[in-house]
This record gives structure tokens, C-alpha cells and sequence, in this order.
């Protein structure tokens, strides 16, 4: 009897003791996802990961001007706020967010074709970190305009990304999204064709645009603005087309607010003029009470019909690959071509 109570005991100690190593094992994958989670080096850390609940899934580094962010190997859902120029981007690769801002509580036209079922995320400077939560973005591509409290909110939700606005990023950003969707090959052919095209449009104007003055303002606020040369659409205009660049444009350093009078003395030969409701909801008139002066009507561009105005949409942000294929576009099919 003495034994079979021994061997009775023994035996459940085994089990005991096996039980209890297994439960040890299958506590170590959990382990390891939570260490995993804290290697996340992108912008939102683990805070993205957490959210996505996606701390085991296959992960990839990617680098964009200078910095590292850390996706998921495949993205599927991506979130646009605040970087129009991550829209004209989208636009081109033919990119579908899932979310993405809106203008006056709607998607602008000009992104139709890629915003047709996505879900309203904000306005352009206001983002609704709330509504992107629920949406659990692989990755939200911001812009470098947001304050960095915004990032950093935007940040906790998923991977966040501060896409540049300067014109002079924008094959980086092209390439960026191309990466981040697997459309390199898709970018890179849009990049060889606009190089091409622009070399050979060059050729044909650029002689003539260097004796002449050549400038594109923008109407804000009922204001006229002019751009550094590596801002705006002037990268186009200058170096991609040849025009020699004023020295006016030289010296701004920023967006610079000039006068008509200001305007009419730099008395440009080619004048390009990019005016949108949505940037003068104060002044709605005042493309049209410029052109109704006598001293718009004085300049040479004017004079001589050499004024395009919104040769492209007016919300084109100028330095995308969009808005410079569009702007190639439309100068190939304008009379400063004929002209020639």
C-alpha cells in the first residue's frame, strides 16, 4: 500500500512539474513581442505598434531625408494630413488613402480619383487624431509644416512620417510613398519621362525665356506673392525650363508680399498667376480688381498677352512631381511654345 501511495505521489509531481514548464514555454513568445515592440525606432516608437496591435508582424526600416522610420513590411492603410504635396504624390501613383484631409469639410476635386472611399480625417491644419486612431494606420504621412506637438500626437497612433513642403524634396517624397506602396518601379518611370520631357522643352524655350523675365506670383489673401527660386513652382520655371531667375526671387527668402506697384516695376515679359478661392475667402474679387487696374494693365506680360493664369489647378503646391508634370504640360501646350 506504502508504495503505490509513493509511486502515486511521484508521479503526479512529474505532471505537476511538466504542467509547470509549459506554461513557462508559452509564456516566452509574449515576451518577446513586448521587447520587440520597444525596438520600433520610428517617430511613434512602440505607441504605433501598441495601437496597430500589430507587435509581431513583420516590420521593415525605411529612410527618408536623413531619417529612419519603421512600417510594416507590407502597408496597407496609409493616412494623408496636413501634406498636400503626399497627395499630389498619391495622385500620380495612383495611391488610395484610406484616410485623408479634406478643404471646406470635402475632398478637393483634384483628388477624385483617389479619394473615393476614404474617410474625412480633418481639415488641412486640423487633424482629428481621434477619427485616424480608430482608422489603425500602418502609416500616417504628415507634413513638415505641423508643429511638433502635432507629430508627436499623431505619432502615438501609428508611424508618423513629417513629409517635406519644400520643392526641392520632391523626388524624395515621390520615392517615399513609392516605397512605402511597393511602386518603385511605377515612380521611377514617371521620374525618366519628366526628366525627358523637360530636357527636350528646355531645348526649345530656354534660349528664348533667358533674354526675358520671367516670374509667377501667387494671389493670397488678396495679396501678391512671390517665392525663392527653389520654392514654389519656380524650380520649374528656372532650372527645369531655363528662364533666368530675377533678382528679386534671388533675394526673398521666404514667401515675400509685394505691391502692384512693386509688381509693375519688376514688369515681368512672362507673367504666371495662380489664384484659389480657398486661399481668399476674405477677397474672392481680387483677381479681378487686379486685372482692372491700370498699372496690372502697364506690365509687359499683360500688355503683350503673355499672362497665364492658373495654367495649372491652383492648389498645385509647385514642387511635386504632379504639379510639374502638370506644369509641363500646360507650358507645351500654351502659346509661349507657339510663340517660338
Amino acid at each position: 500500500m506504502f508504495k503505490k501511495q509513493t509511486i502515486f505521489a511521484l508521479t503526479l509531481a512529474v505532471m505537476l512539474g511538466l504542467t509547470a514548464c509549459g506554461t513557462k514555454e508559452e509564456a516566452k513568445p509574449a515576451n518577446a513581442s513586448s521587447a520587440n515592440q520597444q525596438t520600433q525606432n520610428s517617430v511613434s516608437e512602440g505607441d504605433a505598434s501598441a495601437n496597430n496591435g500589430n507587435a509581431t508582424a513583420e516590420i521593415r526600416t525605411i529612410q527618408y531625408l536623413g531619417q529612419e522610420y519603421t512600417v510594416p513590411a507590407q502597408v496597407d492603410k496609409i493616412v494623408i494630413t496636413g501634406s498636400v504635396e503626399s497627395m499630389e504624390d498619391a495622385l500620380v501613383l495612383e495611391v488610395k488613402p484610406t484616410g485623408a484631409m479634406t478643404s471646406g469639410g470635402s475632398f478637393e476635386p483634384l483628388f477624385a480619383d483617389i479619394t473615393e472611399g476614404a474617410v474625412s480625417i480633418g481639415e488641412k491644419t486640423q487633424p482629428n487624431v481621434e477619427t485616424i486612431l480608430k482608422l489603425a494606420p500602418d502609416v500616417i504621412l504628415a507634413s513638415t509644416k505641423f508643429p511638433a506637438e502635432t507629430i508627436e500626437k499623431l505619432g502615438k497612433v501609428s508611424t508618423t512620417i513629417p513629409v517635406s513642403h519644400i520643392s526641392t524634396d520632391w523626388e524624395a517624397n515621390l520615392n517615399l510613398l513609392a516605397e512605402l506602396t511597393g511602386k518603385e518601379e511605377q515612380a521611377k518611370q514617371v521620374l525618366d519621362k519628366y526628366r525627358k520631357e523637360a530636357a527636350e522643352l528646355k531645348e526649345k524655350i530656354g534660349p528664348t525665356l533667358q533674354d526675358k523675365k520671367v516670374l509667377i506670383v501667387r494671389l493670397r489673401s488678396g495679396s501678391i506673392a512671390i517665392y525663392p527660386e527653389n520654392v514654389f513652382f519656380n524650380p520649374s520655371i528656372y532650372e527645369d525650363l531655363g528662364a533666368s531667375v530675377p533678382e528679386e526671387v534671388k533675394q526673398a527668402k521666404a514667401q515675400q508680399i509685394i505691391s502692384l506697384e512693386k509688381l509693375s516695376e519688376m514688369n515681368p515679359d512672362y507673367l504666371f498667376v495662380q489664384f484659389s478661392e480657398a486661399e481668399n475667402k476674405d477677397t474672392p474679387k481680387a483677381l479681378e480688381e487686379l486685372q482692372s487696374n491700370p498699372i496690372w494693365s502697364s506690365i509687359n506680360a499683360v500688355k503683350n498677352e503673355n499672362l497665364f493664369v492658373n495654367i495649372v489647378d491652383p492648389i498645385a503646391q509647385g514642387g511635386t512631381a504632379y504639379s510639374k508634370i502638370a506644369f509641363l504640360e500646360a507650358v507645351k501646350n500654351s502659346k509661349l511654345v507657339e510663340a517660338k
